[in-house]
């Protein structure tokens, strides 16, 4: 824009030159021309036209109006500044809002309409009143749908904008309150469960103190080793919140070893692998599972009054399932909504101790799996967790 400005500056200036050399208003007229280029100069350096989609401030308006002025003056000395007007309309139209300046750029063609009239020597020539009103027209109709076509861009990205923030925050959000069912469920399934057998344990040797200390100090050195146990999956849980378990072993190991330290009186767990794994599985996979089993155990031993046990780890080709059995009291099912992996374990403290199956629920579709329960009064319960070996998102 800043160059047609000085290229229509320059060439009006020169036909002024060449059909008005020598009259007495030529000097006047030269110095008008250059306080036209140095007042359209210094407004765009001192007065810079507003950004697109804001308001012009009233230093860039008094700019507009004082140099459309100085034009005027100019084109009713020299009538050869018509074109001039090129770059003041379009000034105007990127500055003002259309109900100004459309009536704007309909008063500067009349404007130079009529210096091409009066200018015009012999027969008029029709293009003279014609061409500036269609040059003005197309010019004032593209760049008004220019303007209004950004002006629906921006609202458009102003929309995605907030969208994306509310995205963002709904996210984080979700984040926190995954964050916090997978921390409520690592608590329950270290910390609670661990000092729920040593309460046990502590119970039982208290009742046999007197009768059968041998028995006693028995459960009191298991209540210890529980503490030990429970005080490792402290640290590890504060370190990487990982299963102390995994450390160093495979899956199979790990629940191995868990079934031989639930047995005890009373209650005998075994562990047995079908099929071979087919290679290091995820570390949240196997923690998983791994958390499953113990919540699962932690039932059978609190709930279950069962003599009988077994962990069952089955490898196919496109999934890993676990399987939980035991031989006691069972129970009937209540058919219930899963919870989705964000959802708040409940406040309700005489709820906690059904806290268990909701959160194995939880960790099997956090990690793209399933749990099923299979139960019936006085035959058992059987606990499955199926995972894909190629898991899929879980759901949020």
């Amino acid at each position: 824009m800043h160059g047609a400005f000085l290229l229509l500056l320059g060439s009006s200036f020169a036909r002024f030159l060449g059909r008005d050399q020598g009259e007495a208003r030529t000097a006047w007229v030269a110095g008008l021309f250059a306080g036209f280029a140095l007042l359209y100069a210094l407004g765009h350096l001192l007065a810079p036209p507003p950004r697109a989609g804001t308001p012009p401030t009233a230093r860039h308006l008094v700019w507009l109006a004082s140099v459309s002025a100085v034009w005027v003056a100019l084109l009713a000395l020299a009538p050869s500044a018509t074109w001039c007007a090129m770059p003041l309309l379009f000034a105007g139209l990127y500055a003002l809002p259309p109900r100004i300046a459309v009536p704007l750029a309909a008063v500067l063609t009349a404007l130079v309409v009529v210096s091409e009239v009066r200018a015009s020597q012999g027969r008029l020539n029709p293009n003279m009143v014609v061409a500036p009103i269609a040059v003005a027209a197309v010019a004032t109709a593209v760049f008004v749908h220019l303007q209004r076509q950004g002006a629906r861009q921006r609202a458009l990205i102003d929309d995605l904008v907030r969208t994306r923030r509310d995205l963002a925050a709904t996210e984080r959000r979700a984040g926190v309150l995954a964050e916090r069912q997978r921390l409520s469920a690592e608590i329950h399934d270290t910390l609670a469960q661990g000092l729920s057998s040593q309460g046990m344990l502590l119970q039982a040797a208290q009742r046999v103190w007197a009768t059968d200390p041998e028995t006693a100090r028995t459960h009191v050195r298991e209540a210890a080793a529980v503490t030990a146990r429970s005080l490792a999956e402290a640290r590890r849980f504060v370190h990487d919140l990982a299963p102390a378990d995994l450390a160093g072993q495979s899956l199979p190991a790990a629940l191995a070893a868990l079934a031989e330290r639930e047995s005890g009186p009373g209650l005998t767990v075994g562990f047995r692998l079908d099929g071979e794994l087919p290679g290091p599985l995820p570390e949240r996979t196997e923690a998983a599972l791994l958390r499953i089993a113990q919540g699962a155990l932690a039932n059978v031993r609190e709930h279950a009054a069962a003599t009988r046990a077994a962990l069952t780890l089955t490898c196919l080709d496109e999934q890993i399932s676990l399987d939980v059995a035991d031989n006691g009291r069972g129970f009937e099912p209540a058919p219930t909504a899963l919870p989705p992996p964000t959802a708040r374990p409940a406040a309700d403290p005489g709820r906690a101790r059904g806290h268990g199956l909701p959160a194995m629920r939880i960790r099997a579709r956090q990690s793209g799996g399933t749990l099923t329960v299979e139960s019936a009064p006085g035959e058992g319960t059987v606990v499955t967790a199926a995972i894909p070996l190629a898991p899929k998102e879980a759901a949020v």
